[in-house]
């Protein structure tokens, strides 16, 4: 996400009403409210979107992760987002409704105030927390009105429940929070069966995709039919499309329709192209949404996509251009331009002028054999695949091969990583239901998404 900087620190009074534009600058909705996850620990809360009131007084969620500009009196969002009506889910609290108004505790003195407001600022990873709290003291004597002063949260107690029992699900969650989805995936099948249905429920839609996509085609299938049909059908609109048309093709065929009928048409469409292909073909294992530019388009327009943080690194590593449409199956396939010769380019130069054009394309119907030595003789960790037209289709990448041509049960074998370096079982054994707490567990990198979502 990139927000603006000369405003980092937003009260969400100053948010409620406010309009909500695309990147076009129409008007998509207005917010409501501020969905964060409180943790157990007591840090502060992180913010995982905004709940937005769109046509037809429908309230939707907007994760923070699509939430391109943030400042007092404008939100611009980037893309589309789902417009399946909200529902709060566990571990999720709206600022607004929920923590506004609240009577709690300065921890100093125990004196007890009343929340006015509640202000949000952005970290050094471009993520959205609650920080400060507008509070209001009691009156004294004739004063109607007590003192007013703005708090750390860290400063006030009184928001999540201090019994002393077991240790929540959120709490869990905070232990796994920075664990990257590989880790998490590991973790997670080293729950207890209730424990990891906790766990579960808990995560976001687009972080339990990244963890489904990790995760053996048993626990894949498990999972999902826990779900129910509309998360379920959430969780797939989330994946990438190639790993949603995997999971779809091992699922009865029957179950697998439903589920596509309950996705958004813009989002089951290229999952559907994909099935046509058999899943050991170019077009089986590619990934319909690489980075498509047209030629007219400049070096700078080039770079700015590669920068988006949601972009990951193999997709990033070349750009493909197409004349328009731009979307899979875009039209005429022009060739790549490398992001090293993008760097070596001044940045008003277009890429048309700036091609590779003596790689030639994988088709659709390629075998798995024949894409891995196509890849490897040229040194490549991503390849562009077109129909008979010469449209292009999609792009093969490098980590799709590998999880191709290992052997079947190579996500179950023990393999080092960040989390085994501590306890990545939250009580450090053999993954029973007991709990060390958060620390030792925030070492490893990725995003912290705690209880709720980030579509």
């Amino acid at each position: 996400m990139a927000a603006s900087r000369a405003h980092s620190r937003i009260f969400v009074s100053h948010l409620a009403g406010q309009a909500v534009f695309d990147q076009d600058g129409d008007q998509v909705g207005r917010i409501r409210d501020v969905i964060v996850a409180l943790r157990d620990s007591g840090e502060r809360p992180r913010v995982l979107g905004l709940l937005v009131e769109v046509t037809g007084r429908r309230r939707v969620f907007l994760p923070m992760t699509r939430v391109n500009i943030v400042e007092d009196g404008r939100v611009v969002t980037t893309g589309l987002f789902n417009m399946r009506r909200f529902q709060q889910r566990p571990g999720e609290s709206l600022l607004l409704a929920e923590l506004a108004d609240r009577s709690v505790r300065l921890v100093s003195d125990g004196t007890p105030v009343h929340v006015v407001d509640v202000a949000m600022d952005q970290d050094a990873n471009r993520d959205w927390e609650v920080t400060r709290l507008f509070v209001r003291r009691p009156g004294k004597g004739l004063r109607r009105r007590g003192e007013t002063s703005v708090e750390d949260w860290e400063a006030v107690t009184g928001f999540v429940p201090e019994d002393g029992g077991a240790p929540t699900t959120t709490a869990l969650s905070v232990a796994f929070e920075k664990l990257r989805p590989a880790d998490l995936a590991r973790a997670v099948r080293e729950l207890a069966p209730k424990r990891r249905a906790e766990m579960v429920a808990t995560l976001d839609d687009e972080r339990l995709a990244d963890v489904l996509q990790e995760l053996p085609e048993g626990d894949q299938a498990e999972i999902l039919d826990r779900l129910g049909a509309e998360r379920a059908a959430d969780v797939l609109e989330a994946m990438e499309p190639d790993d949603a048309a995997d999971l779809l093709g091992d699922l009865p065929t029957e179950q697998a329709e439903q589920l596509l009928g309950l996705m958004e048409p813009h989002e089951a469409a290229p999952v559907r192209r994909l099935l046509v292909y058999s899943d050991d073909t170019a077009g089986g294992i590619m990934t319909s949404e690489p980075l498509v530019l047209p030629p007219d388009a400049t070096v700078a327009d080039a770079l700015a996509r590669i920068r988006t943080p949601q972009l990951s690194p193999v997709h990033a590593s070349q750009v493909y251009v197409c004349r328009p449409p731009l979307e899979t199956p875009t039209g005429r396939y022009l060739g790549i331009a490398h992001f090293q010769r993008l760097l070596r380019e001044p940045p008003a130069t277009r890429v048309g002028a700036a091609l590779d054009t003596g790689i030639h394309p994988l088709r659709p119907e390629q075998p798995l054999a024949a894409v891995t030595s196509f890849m490897a003789t040229y040194n490549l960790v991503a390849a562009p695949v077109v129909d008979d037209a010469g449209h292009l289709i999609g792009a093969v990448t490098v980590d799709d091969v590998l999880d191709h041509v290992l052997p079947a049960d190579w996500r179950e074998r023990d393999m080092p990583s960040e989390s085994s370096k501590t306890d990545h079982s939250p009580d450090g054994s053999d993954g029973s239901d007991g709990y060390k707490g958060p620390e030792g567990d925030r070492d490893s990198g990725g995003a912290a998404e705690e209880s709720g979502r980030e579509e």
